[in-house]
């Protein structure tokens, strides 16, 4: 038997330091503090980056650019503070430590710089540095991983600065990375390049984007209206020295610099991303799904194979016209009407599926006051305007709508109230989509395609603020909107890059400078990064590819195992040593960008990251035993 001295050290490598990663390295640090090790541990944090919070999270970027989820709903601590140090396992919820470092800035319903939140990664690395215990070496390698090779008893990482790291168990929580670009962007690229006056820039983080090289005054198409757009136009407005007023009654005015380039924006849609409502719902008023709960989309499911639209979808808008109906009864004639339509509708459910507008008419809710979620996702549609004045009238009447839905809040305005059901069934759509739960068809058309970005633009958009300004932008005329289906294109004649939507008359722009402000959809087969490209080489990694029905579909995620999220490889094997968590994994599993603890009970961010520290940390145990015999 071996003497403690003589037994080797169980090395861990966890790579990317987002909140994914530092995630499981606070569990990896809270599991050894509570149970000191009997052998040496190594842990080695790395990260190409910044040494907690990555490049998105990073803590020299503006402060401009925002979080998208309010600082009272985010933890990187898995418990709260308990009147000892702070520690791995006890400590500050992201608002309390906000207002402990920035009180005239701090809120708990705020929305924090995103350099605020690298701020708070950094105090919790720090927390673990100060407190591991005897036996226990945290390195930090600020480097990226070009090349994972496994070896029978470990595996070596090879790093970009030079030398090579073995381990025993290797956390990829590499996060956001650059693909290949499709067609569509490779032709304005080369367009791009065959002319020096052209600028194109490829959507990707709008921090890491070049923007100080738009000349003030250019003239700038940009790509998307999503959350990045918000991004880059605040960059382009406030960050060249322009000022957002308040203007009374919550209003708010832009002042331009005379700096600002000439913004002409667009996307399918032709709408900006719905702000979110305030969450002012009392904590007796947050209630569970009565109608969308997997046991009843399975009820009424065709054995093993869901189709989205047809086994998912209805019983997930009912609840939102549930949501919704029930909202306007306690607004018009108090709580006891809602809680009355609520009762009739449970009751009904009890026997199939229940008409919850029918019930609602039965109330006095006339047609007009349905939800429908199609019209929401695409207020333009079907409309066709005669010119762009036309177009931006419309436009600053929907911003405006937005708004005055947002201040109400998602407790006391009946369409937020709607849309807030899809960010509180996300788990339950979770456990029916992930790893295959649909017809590959379904999973790539209704889900990927069409459901994805619609919650993007009903239930995951920017703040209140943030739709105040990009309404004053609207209607001072710095940015405009082209319309709805916008069109991106290379013209040879003009030798420019013309925006143009085909529903809005006129609408003809041509411009120098294309941005995309959309974030590159995760797809492991069109990922540039050297790692990634090694490990689907060496078949450590695969794609996942859903053969459900008659069709299939490669959905561009890393094919993985449940909890701990170990890839397969090229033979269908798990490889035990690994994990891989978030954003490479996203189409096998849904939603993976949204990813952060929360204050209270655990979510499944916390036990996803502490069941990968406990498979991580059990085989030193059985290591030291087989040594120690």
């Amino acid at each position: 038997m071996a003497a403690d001295s003589e037994v080797s050290a169980h090395r861990v490598a966890v790579v990317g330091s987002g909140p994914r990663g530092m995630g499981v390295l606070e569990r990896l640090a809270a599991r050894l503090i509570d149970c000191p090790p009997g052998a040496p541990v190594e842990i080695f944090l790395i990260d190409a980056h910044t040494l907690a919070g990555g490049r998105v999270w990073r803590s020299d970027q503006p402060d401009w650019f925002l979080m998208n989820t309010a600082a009272q709903e985010i933890t990187m601590f898995s418990g709260p503070s308990d009147g000892g140090p702070v520690r791995p396992g006890a400590g500050p919820s992201f608002a309390q430590w906000w207002a402990g470092v920035d009180p005239a800035s701090a809120k708990p319903d705020g929305y924090a710089p995103r350099a605020r939140y690298g701020h708070y990664l950094q105090y919790l690395l720090d927390a673990v540095v100060r407190s591991l215990p005897p036996g226990v070496r945290l390195h930090q390698l600020q480097d990226f991983v070009e090349d994972l090779e496994p070896r029978p008893t470990e595996y070596v990482l090879t790093l970009a600065k030079g030398g090579r790291l073995a381990v025993d168990k290797v956390v990829l929580a590499t996060g956001h990375t650059l693909p290949k670009l499709g067609d569509a962007e490779q032709r304005l690229h080369d367009f791009a390049l065959e002319r020096p006056r052209l600028q194109y820039m490829r959507g990707d983080a709008a921090a890491d984007m070049p923007l100080d090289r738009v000349p003030d005054t250019a003239a700038v198409g940009i790509i998307g209206l999503g959350l990045s757009f918000y991004d880059v136009v605040v960059a382009l407005t406030a960050g060249r020295g322009g000022r957002f007023i308040e203007a009374g009654d919550g209003a708010v005015a832009y002042r331009p610099s005379g700096a600002e380039p000439v913004l002409v924006a667009g996307s399918r849609s032709g709408m900006p991303v719905l702000s979110r409502g305030f969450d002012q719902r009392p904590a007796d008023a947050i209630r569970k799904p009565l109608l969308f709960t997997e046991e009843r989309v399975l009820a009424g499911a065709d054995r093993g194979c869901l189709d989205f639209r047809r086994d998912v979808f209805p019983l997930l808008v009912a609840e939102m016209d549930l949501a919704h109906h029930a909202t306007v009864l306690r607004l018009r004639r108090g709580p006891s009407a809602e809680t009355e339509f609520l009762r009739e509708v449970s009751a009904a459910a009890e026997h199939g599926h229940p008409d919850v507008c029918g019930l609602a008419g039965r109330h006095g809710i006339g047609a007009h006051g349905h939800f429908d979620f199609e019209e929401s996702r695409r207020p333009f549609a079907d409309r066709h305007f005669p010119d762009p004045d036309a177009f931006r009238r419309a436009l600053v009447r929907e911003l405006r709508t937005d708004v005055d839905r947002t201040v109400r809040g998602n407790y006391a305005d009946p369409f937020k109230a709607a849309v807030q059901v899809i960010r509180d069934a996300r788990s339950v759509i979770r456990s029916l989509v992930d790893y295959g739960g649909l017809r590959a068809a379904s999973h790539e058309h209704d889900l990927v395609r069409w459901f994805s970005p619609a919650t993007v633009f009903l239930a995951a958009g920017p703040p209140l603020h943030r739709a105040r300004a990009m309404l004053a932008l609207v209607e001072s005329g710095v940015l405009r909107v082209a319309g709805p289906k916008t069109r991106f294109t290379a013209d040879p004649a003009s030798g420019r890059f013309v925006v143009e939507s085909p529903q809005v008359g006129n609408s003809r722009t041509e411009v120098d400078i294309v941005i995309d402000a959309r974030i590159p959809i995760p797809n492991v087969a069109a990922d540039t990064s050297p790692l990634t490209r090694r490990l689907l080489e060496r078949g450590i990694w695969t794609e996942f590819v859903n053969t459900r029905g008659s069709d299939a579909f490669r959905s561009g995620g890393v094919a993985i195992t449940d909890v701990p999220f170990h890839p397969l490889n090229r033979d269908g094997a798990p490889d035990t040593g690994l994990y891989v968590i978030g954003i490479p994994t996203e189409h096998t599993r849904w939603g993976t960008q949204v990813g952060n603890g929360t204050p209270g009970p655990w979510n499944k961010f916390i036990r996803h990251a502490d069941a990968i520290a406990e498979h991580a940390l059990a085989t030193r145990r059985e290591r030291v035993e087989a040594e120690q015999d």
